[in-house]
This record gives structure tokens, sequence and C-alpha cells, in this order.
């Protein structure tokens, strides 16, 4: 018999949600963003009176909390509409009020609160949730397919509902459209003039938030084709750009695929070094060093028959390390061009020994430091060698300066020879 009359009185509280029995009432509206809780007031002090109190949601008034104070029981219907409202109900007993947490777009829509006083009912209070998304940011781009002279612009935004997108020139609204549909995408034109000075701001905002994106009209209004500038006119500025890079691609590709022997060949024809003249100070330093260093020549020492190291200074090299080594007779010469003699790229562990009869069978790389060995020197060796290292994209440049033994000897003879004469 209580359940029967409980089921009555249930059913007699969904005919007055339904408006069965005429009862109009105003609805209240609340805003709320996705993710957040949202708490449902029903202003009511002490709810020890009333015996049934029921919350419904949705046009079909789907039950989903409820206080029966006959039987002194509190519900929460989880499962209610496939379980949209699973673990995010809280029900105060005290007033009645419903928090919902975490809230998504699936919550929006009409709750009624209701309440039974000794079998009369009381009549609905109504809220309408609105469940607005987080915002994106405006894009702002420009509209290339236009023809016209002025800078004509696009604000766009995507997957947005309940929101209104805008144009402000200053504070000052310039158009604006709004949607009250759900998930879908706004764009808002504008013209201005090139050189227009104002500042202009595209807003999308929702009764709770908003987002601004501003106008950069230097570096939007310049990026598309010139005004007047037709589509096939532009097609060939682009066929014609693809065109000459591939032709450089291809040129990179072969300079890459070239022969050590052909690098050997095309090298004299480019690089120019200038040396610096020997001090009468590196002449006397000699006599006690075998190299000098100043500036960016090393002074060798060396006699005619006898083998010589040229370091690198590397203590190891490493996997992308490319290391070349050139050499210039430049007896008569303060310029002179450069010929390369070895090379080791560590890239792909090639070595490369030049094959000139001067230095055939003479020349020998470290492969671990990238130093090189000449044997059996003669005077045709004497001259300039140089040393590039290229590491992680920097270039380390270093020259050596072969000086022949009897030659050093001769110049510090006269030297002194003449410091006689001239000095007291």
């Amino acid at each position: 018999m209580y359940r029967n009359m409980e089921t009555f009185v249930l059913f007699l509280v969904v005919l007055l949600v339904d408006g069965v029995l005429g009862v109009a009432d105003e609805i209240q509206s609340v805003s709320v963003t996705q993710g957040d809780s949202v708490t449902l007031y029903t202003d009511v002090t002490e709810t020890q009176k009333a015996d049934l109190i029921l919350w419904t949601f949705g046009s079909g008034s789907t039950r989903i909390a409820q206080i029966n104070r006959m039987s002194n029981k509190i519900s929460l219907y989880d499962d209610a509409l496939d379980g949209r409202f699973r673990d995010r109900l809280k029900l105060d007993d005290q007033t009645g009020s419903l928090t919902i947490t975490d809230i998504t777009t699936e919550h929006a829509g009409l709750y009624r609160f209701l309440q039974i006083f000794d079998g009369k009912e009381v009549t609905p209070k109504k809220f309408s949730i609105i469940v607005s998304a987080f915002l994106p940011v405006p894009v702002i781009s420009r509209n290339c397919s236009s023809s016209s002279s002025s800078c004509s612009l696009l604000c766009s935004v995507v997957n947005v509902g309940h929101v209104t997108l805008s144009w402000y020139k200053r504070d000052s609204l310039l158009s604006s459209i709004s949607v009250s549909d759900l998930s879908i995408s706004l764009s808002l034109p504008l013209e201005v003039e090139y050189q227009d000075k104002n500042t202009y701001s595209c807003v999308l905002n929702n009764p709770i938030s908003n987002q601004t994106q501003h106008l950069d009209i230097t570096q939007l209004c310049h990026t598309c084709a010139a005004p007047g500038l037709s589509a096939a006119h532009v097609a060939l500025v682009c066929a014609c750009a693809l065109a000459v890079a591939a032709v450089l691609c291809g040129i990179y590709y072969y300079c890459q695929r070239k022969t050590p022997k052909q690098a050997a060949e095309d090298q004299p024809d480019g690089e120019l070094i200038k040396l610096n003249k020997e001090t009468s100070t590196q002449k006397e330093d000699l006599q006690n060093s075998v190299f000098l260093k100043e500036g960016e020549v090393t002074l060798v020492h060396m006699s005619e028959g006898r083998s010589v190291k040229l370091h690198t200074d590397l203590t190891e090299t490493q996997d992308t390390d490319i290391i070349w080594w050139k050499f210039v007779d430049s007896k008569e010469h303060n310029c002179a061009k450069f010929v390369i003699i070895a090379r080791l790229n560590k890239t792909s562990d090639e070595e490369y020994l030049c094959n000139l009869e001067m230095f055939k069978d003479k020349l020998k790389l470290d492969h671990s430091t990238g130093s090189l060995t000449i044997s059996s020197i003669t005077p045709e060796h004497y001259g300039h060698y140089n040393l590039q290292i290229i590491r992680k994209g920097e270039m380390v440049v270093h020259t050596f300066s072969f000086v022949a033994h009897d030659l050093m000897r001769r110049e510090q003879t006269q030297s002194l020879k003449h410091r006689r004469q001239t000095c007291p």
C-alpha cells in the first residue's frame, strides 16, 4: 500500500512538471564553463516538512535525484540516461540544492526542482543550464582570393557554440555574428586599407569568458601577391621558383658526389690566402724551437730528406669531422692558390691522398687525429700547408710554412753580420 501511494505521488509530480495541471513558472538561466561545478540553489532554508523532493532533467523529466522523507531515503539515479550523471551529483539533504561536478555539454538543458507537502504540490522551480566549452583564440588570416585593392582579412574559429564573434576598431564594435548551435565554425571578414594605423582586434566571447586576437596589419597585409596579379601569374611564379629550387638541389647533389680527384682539380681555381711575413724575432726563436706559432701561421724548421708530422691539435676526431690538407709553393708570392693533397671525411670514413709525383707515396693521414705526415722531404715540398677542419658547422683554419734549415741559418748569419756592421 505504501509503495503504491509513493508511485502515485511521483506520477502526480511528473504530471505537474509536464504542465498537465497548467502550472507555469519562470526559468532561471545558469551559465557555466565545461569542467567546472555548478550548484542549483533551491532557496529553501528548511525541507524537513516536505514529504518528497525531486530533481528531474530534460524534456522527458528524467528523475536524477530524490529525497523521500516518508521513507527517510536519499537517492541519486546515476544510471539514468546511460550513466550521464554518474559520480557527478551531490544533494544537500537540508536545502535540497543540487550540485553537478565536472560538468560537460551533455549536462546542458532543463532541470526541475519539485516538492510535495502533505500531498500538496509546490510550483516547480526550473533551471536552464548552458555549458560553454573552453573558448579557442580566434585566428586572423589574409584572404588572398580577394581582388580588392584593400587588405581583406578573415577572423575564424572552429567547434564553438553559444558564442559571439566580433571585430573591434579600438573600442568600437565594427561587426559581429552570434550562434546558439553546438560545434559550429564561424568566420567574420574585415576590409582595411594597407596604410591603416588603427588598432583592430577580433573577439570571441560567451556569457562567461572571452578570447581576443589583435591584428598586425604590417605582417598580414603583405603576405599575398601584389594587388592586380592574376592567379595565372602567381602560378607561373611558383612554378619558376620550384624549377630554380630543383636546379639548385641538383647542383648541390652533384657537388656532393664529386670524386676526390675532381675536388683536387677544381680547388686551385678558387682559394686564396694571404700569408704573414716572417719577423726577425721568429727567426731567432727557431734556433730553440721546431714549431713557432704566431697568428695563423706556424713556421716549420725542416731539413731535406727528413720527415715531418703536421698536427691538427685534435685529441680525437669525431664522426662528423671533415679535414682538408692543402699545399702551395709560394716562395715568390704573398698571395697564392692551394691544391688539396689530402682529405679525411669521417662521415663516410673516406680518405683521399694526392697522386701528384712530388707527393706520391710520401703522405700518410692519422685517422684518429687527422694529422698529416710527409716523408722524405725535398726542396719542392717547401711552401705552405693549409689545414681546414669542419666540425659541427664551424671551420678551423691553420697554415704551416715549411722553412729550409740551411736557408734559415744563412739568413740568420746575414742578419748577424748586418748587426755587427751597424751597431757600435
